[in-house]
C-alpha cells in the first residue's frame, strides 16, 4: 500500500510549548488499526464504545458513565450544560482553563455564567469557594450551581484526594455539584501514585472530563458522569454540541489502549519524570528561577525576556506571564509522554547558552 501524503516536519525536534504538540503513542496507531478493518456501527452503537463503559467503570466505579467527545473544550462545556440550567453559573479559579483559555466558550455555548476567584496556587479552597458561593434565592445575581477544579491545576500544582474531599463536601453542603476538568488528571494521578478514582469518585466529584489527547490520543477526551443525578441530558447535549462522533469507535478504542493496562501510567510517569528533571537542571542557572512547585508535568520558570525571545527560536515555548517587570518574564516548560532525557538535558544546555549569551 501507498501513500501520496508527504512528511512536512522534522521528526526529530523536540518542543517544551504544550503537551498538545506530542504526536500518537504507538500503542494508541495500533489500536485504531485494530478497530479499522470491515464495518461498525456508527454513532457510538459500536462495540467498541460499549466495552469502554466497562472499562472506565473499572477505574471509576460502576455507576460511571463515559461520553466520549472530539476535544477538552467541549468535555468541559458539555460537562457543565449538564449540571447547570441558563440561569445558573460555574465558580471556578481565575486560572481554570474554561476561564482563559476557551474563547468565552462556556458562557458563549453553555450558557451559564463564570463566577472566578483569585487562588494563588491555583487551588480552590471552602474558604475561597464561599467568596462566590451566595446569593441564593437572589433574582439579580446568577445562581451558584456548580463548581469546576482542575487536576493538575493550569499552574503546574496537584490537588490530593483529601483538598478534593474537603472542597467537594462543602459543596455539597451548599448544594453544588462539583466538576473536574481532567485533561492531566493521569499526570496528577501518577504524582500522588493513586488510583484515578481516588481522587474523582472516592472525593466526591460528581462530572469529570478525563483528557486523552495530552496522554498520547490521536484526538478525544470523555465526559465522565460519576453522579447521575448531577448530570441530566448528556446524550442530547452531547449531539446538539456538534460532539456526537459518527466513526466513535477510533475515539473510544484509543481510550481502551490507554486505560485497560497501564499505559497512561507509564505515560504519565515518564512526563512528570522529564519535569522534574528540567527543573533540577535548571534552578540554579544564574538570571533562572523556578518560583512553583513542580508536581505534574509543567515547569514555570522566571529569566530575561531577552533571553526566552532567544531560546523559543529553538525551543519552541509559550510565556505564562509577562507582567513580571525588570525585563524578565515568567514562562511554561510543558514536558510530554514522548519527551526523553536527551531532550531535557538539549535545551537545558541552550538555556544555559543563551544566559552566558
Amino acid at each position: 500500500m501507498t501513500t501520496d501524503a508527504v512528511r512536512r516536519h522534522d521528526p526529530a525536534r523536540r518542543t517544551f510549548a504544550s503537551d498538545n504538540y506530542a504526536g500518537v503513542h504507538p500503542e494508541i496507531l495500533e489500536a485504531i488499526a485494530l478497530a479499522n478493518e470491515g464495518h461498525q456501527v456508527s454513532y457510538g452503537d459500536d462495540v467498541y464504545t460499549e466495552a469502554l463503559q466497562g472499562v472506565f467503570r473499572r477505574h471509576f466505579g460502576e455507576q460511571a458513565e463515559a461520553f466520549p467527545v472530539f476535544n477538552g473544550t467541549a468535555a468541559n462545556v458539555v460537562s457543565l450544560r449538564s449540571m447547570c440550567a441558563h440561569w445558573e453559573a460555574v465558580i471556578c479559579p481565575e486560572t481554570a482553563h474554561v476561564n482563559s483559555d476557551e474563547g468565552g466558550a462556556p458562557e458563549v455555548v453553555g450558557g451559564f455564567k463564570l463566577l472566578t476567584v483569585p487562588t494563588p496556587d491555583g487551588k480552590l479552597t471552602p474558604d475561597l469557594l464561599d467568596r462566590q458561593a451566595w446569593g441564593f434565592g437572589d433574582v439579580h445575581r446568577s445562581q451558584p450551581r456548580a463548581v469546576t477544579i482542575s487536576n493538575a491545576t493550569e499552574v503546574g500544582t496537584v490537588y490530593t484526594p483529601a483538598e478534593i474531599r474537603a472542597l467537594c463536601d462543602h459543596a455539597h453542603e451548599l448544594g453544588l455539584v462539583v466538576h473536574l476538568d481532567g485533561s492531566r488528571l493521569t499526570n496528577a494521578a501518577a504524582a500522588l501514585d493513586v488510583p484515578l478514582r481516588a481522587l474523582t469518585t472516592d472525593a466526591g466529584v460528581d462530572v469529570l472530563s478525563f483528557g486523552g489527547t495530552k496522554i498520547g490520543l490521536m484526538l478525544g477526551e470523555a465526559v465522565v458522569v460519576l453522579n447521575p443525578s448531577a448530570a441530566r441530558g448528556l446524550p442530547y447535549l452531547r449531539k446538539t454540541s456538534m460532539q456526537l462522533a459518527s466513526k466513535m469507535r477510533f475515539v473510544s478504542v484509543q481510550f481502551e489502549a490507554l486505560l485497560a493496562g497501564d499505559l497512561w501510567l507509564r505515560n504519565a510517569r515518564r512526563a512528570n519524570a522529564m519535569a522534574r528533571r528540567l527543573a533540577a537542571a535548571v534552578r540554579d542557572l544564574p538570571g533562572v528561577t523556578v518560583p512553583r512547585p513542580v508536581e505534574a508535568n509543567g515547569v514555570f520558570a522566571i529569566l530575561p525576556a531577552d533571553v526566552a525571545d532567544r531560546l523559543r527560536k529553538r525551543f519552541r515555548f509559550y510565556n505564562w506571564d509577562e507582567q513580571i517587570g525588570g525585563g524578565m518574564i515568567e514562562v511554561r516548560w510543558m514536558c510530554a509522554f514522548d519527551t526523553t532525557e536527551a531532550d531535557v538535558d538539549a535545551f537545558a544546555a541552550a538555556l544555559a547558552e543563551e544566559l552566558r549569551a
